[in-house]
């Protein structure tokens, strides 16, 4: 096994109470890709903080190879300074980095490097934070959420671009198709100690499960030890005779092993308020149309959703996504077209705007609307303290402001106020950010069983697959289609299409010139509609991806070489950047591709 590059032992950390950390380790060597897994609020930042240096352990050793260079991801980066985002990610660039890789890695994140720090929205200053740590390709990247605020397509760049890069990684994500894209093995931190796994985070949760189910086997084990020692304390006949004082030292033992064991954290409990049932048509649309300026979002699209529908849409950042869905709602007037609600809708709406919550609240005048100390759920009259425990929040946190919570449990919070509301239909834009995978898998079973209508807007492909039944995608220029079934399938149908409509090309272009009598005017008819230069790139740009194909294949070859970076870390990096460039030109080829053939197919028809 490779010596570790990082290597953190016996990590413990106290800030009074119970122990954040009590027993954390983890080793990071060279090709690593660790997925770090665990509870909200168990400490996997605070870990990875140590690990980037930014925190000093209460206990414990912390390892740093001399001369390794570790970038660490913050979910809150401080861009103070800076006059623009390209200024702040060339800030992150060491002696021999490439200025090439901070124009390449924004322009997939989505930014231009001249957007001003104080101008940015909370995802733009995680992208940009994003591509600080991206650029220099350093030995250790320490990543803590990073696919937070990004769109599919971004995420899955971000996996190829992960997989290809030459850094060792240490990531945080709740995104479980990330993980299992990524991730060759994986430390689970719980109650304080770490568990590694050698194997990548596919194969976490069931591994998981079996830990859990053997520590409460030994735990009712120890439970009856200690019943029958007591016993023997008792009513033994050695026991009367004399004190067997080595058999009631480990009775102690017992009793404090069994008194101060940490039991594994409880599950949220999610289960969305009753009402009445809804019309069998849920919404109705036809002919949509929606534009800012010359900017079109929605353009003549038509739906029909019906009561038991899980829609989810899905799309890049900006596409028109909430715009869509406001549209569908009757939030939004469209520009032409209608849209016809069916009778007896209650809608519960989850915004995924989590900054217009009031941070100086308190959660329990934020649950109660500030109307006493009592929410009224499925009908029934609780008491706050009682319907948060639902959603793992503790007594003592009733008067605690907004502000002192973290991501993932103002996400909690926010599903509490929503779930307490009676709905038949749930708007549920981006749910799943900052929630932990055990209450993801709450979520999923709410949405999967619930007995209305599901709206849902997600970037997370695993939980799209496990509860949507079909999915609204943007195909370009305002335009909407509907798939049948989740994120995967609506993937598996987009490719047959675009396969078809390639075998359509080439049987059009093999056909005889002799054919038809009328073909060759509507084939000049087209020419005509065709600008030369559109038609130039639609002969061209085939040959030129099987170019790059071809190009990209020569440097994978030259890369699987194992000792390449050893002998020549210049020429390796150097590769490694000239396969990226030429998949992005590949990638921006094959869409300028499709964009024609599409416009050509319109023509035709």
């Amino acid at each position: 096994m490779a010596p570790p590059l990082l290597r953190l032992d016996r990590i413990a950390l106290t800030f009074g109470g119970t122990p954040l950390l009590s027993d954390a380790a983890i080793s990071v060597s060279e090709g690593d890709r660790i997925a770090l897994v665990g509870r909200n609020g168990s400490g996997k930042s605070t870990l990875l903080k140590i690990a980037a240096g930014f925190i000093t352990p209460t206990d414990g050793e912390v390892f740093r190879h001399p001369g390794v260079t570790v970038r660490y991801l913050a979910q809150a980066p401080d861009m103070e300074g800076f006059a623009n985002v390209r200024d702040y990610v060339e800030a992150g660039l060491g002696p021999a980095d490439d200025l090439y890789r901070v124009s390449y890695i924004l322009e997939h994140l989505g930014l231009t490097g001249e957007e001003k720090p104080d101008n940015l929205s909370g995802g733009e200053a995680r992208r940009a934070a994003l591509a600080k740590v991206l650029a220099p390709q350093p030995d250790i990247l320490l990543l803590d959420e990073p696919t937070n605020h990004l769109d599919l397509t971004t995420i899955e760049w971000l996996e190829g671009e992960l997989r290809q890069i030459r850094s060792s990684i240490v990531v945080i994500s709740h995104d479980r198709r990330f993980l299992e894209n990524i991730s060759r093995s994986t430390v689970w931190l719980d109650r304080g100690v770490t568990k590694r796994l050698d194997q990548g985070f596919g194969a976490f949760e069931e591994w998981r499960d079996k830990v859990l189910e053997e520590e409460e086997r030994d735990l009712h084990k120890l439970g009856r030890q200690i019943v029958r020692e007591e016993h023997w304390l008792r009513y033994g006949v050695t026991a009367r005779r004399k004190r067997n004082m080595r058999r009631l030292g480990e009775l102690q033992s017992m009793r404090g092993e069994f008194r101060n064991h940490r039991r594994a954290q409880g599950t949220a409990v999610l289960k969305a308020s009753d009402a009445r049932e809804s019309g069998k048509l849920v919404i109705e649309a036809e002919h949509l149309v929606k534009a800012y300026g010359e900017r079109v979002l929605v353009k003549d699209f038509s739906t029909r959703i019906q009561r038991g529908n899980c829609v989810g849409f899905v799309g890049p950042n900006g596409v028109g996504k909430t715009t869509l869905l406001s549209m569908l709602t009757g939030l939004l007037a469209p520009d032409s077209g209608f849209v016809r609600l069916g009778t007896n809708l209650e809608i519960a709406v989850l915004d995924q705007k989590r900054d217009s919550l009031n941070l100086d609240q308190t959660l329990s005048d934020y649950l109660t609307d500030g109307r006493g100390e009592n929410v009224i759920v499925n009908g029934e009259q609780r008491h706050v303290a009682s319907y948060m425990k639902d959603f793992l929040f503790q007594p003592e946190q009733l008067r605690t402001p907004i502000r002192e919570l973290s991501g993932g449990e103002r996400a909690r919070l926010m599903l509490a106020r929503v779930l307490a509301r009676p709905a038949n239909l749930l708007v549920l834009d981006e749910p799943t950010n900052d929630l932990d995978m055990e209450t993801l898998d709450l979520l999923q079973e709410l949405v999967s069983g619930f007995a209305g209508t599901v709206l849902l807007v997600s970037h997370d492909r695993d939980f799209l697959d496990r509860t949507v039944t079909s999915v609204i995608a943007p195909e370009g220029d305002g335009r909407w289609l509907e798939y049948a079934g989740g994120y995967t399938d609506m993937l598996a149908q987009r490719r047959e299409a675009l396969a078809t409509r390639k075998e359509l090309k080439t049987a059009k272009s093999a056909a005889p010139a002799e054919a038809g009598g009328e073909k060759p005017a509507v084939q000049r008819e087209e020419k005509r509609k065709l600008s030369y230069k559109q038609k130039f790139a639609l002969e061209n740009l085939p040959g030129k991806m099987e170019a790059l194909h071809a190009d990209i294949h020569k440097l994978e070859a030259k890369l699987a070489d194992p000792e390449l970076f050893a002998k020549n870390p210049q020429v390796f990096n150097k590769t490694v950047e000239e396969i990226g460039k030429k998949r992005h030109d590949l990638e921006r080829f094959e869409e300028e591709w499709l964009e024609l053939e599409m416009l050509r197919e319109e023509i035709e028809g």
